[in-house]
């Protein structure tokens, strides 16, 4: 899977994206809505989605933390926020994904394939939240979900 920023255009378009059907609806009502062309699916380019990776494990000096997790963030500047203490982390960022399969994916990589170019603890990821743009600002606009990334950057819990 190749990482880009939002905006810039993905091979993955060219791959067919996974249809959700909505409540009430059967997968036949769904899918004929959406045929097009004789038949095919309607192709769905990438979508942005947001995500909460979560790591924990055994306790590492506060300084050794921070500096991995600001290393991580210059090296990959899609990383929107980083929470850290001496034994948990947490890194919120915005994923540009043909599904939700795919941006889990990419996110459940993220620290194991950056732990030694980042220096950053053999923690072990124990969450990971994965949602869409539209559930994610109908979160902030209703008052509940993660609030907002912000400030941006790497901070202490």
């Amino acid at each position: 899977m190749r990482r880009a920023r939002p905006g810039a255009t993905s091979r993955a378009s060219a791959e067919r994206a996974l249809t959700s059907v909505a409540a009430g609806d059967t997968y036949e009502q769904e899918a004929a809505a959406e045929r097009v062309d004789g038949g095919a699916m309607a192709e769905q380019g990438p979508r942005l989605w947001h995500i909460t990776l979560s790591v924990s494990g055994a306790e590492a000096p506060l300084t050794e933390v921070r500096r991995g997790l600001e290393q991580l963030a210059h090296d990959h500047p899609f990383l929107l926020t980083s929470r850290y203490a001496v034994d948990h982390a947490e890194i919120r960022y915005w994923e540009e994904a043909r599904d939700l399969h795919d941006a889990a994916a990419v996110a459940l990589r993220l620290w194991g394939e950056h732990r030694q170019t980042s220096q950053l603890p053999p923690w072990e990821i124990v969450g990971l939240e994965v949602i869409d743009r539209q559930t994610y600002h109908h979160r902030i606009a209703e008052g509940y979900g993660p609030l907002p990334a912000t400030p941006v950057g790497v901070h202490p819990f």
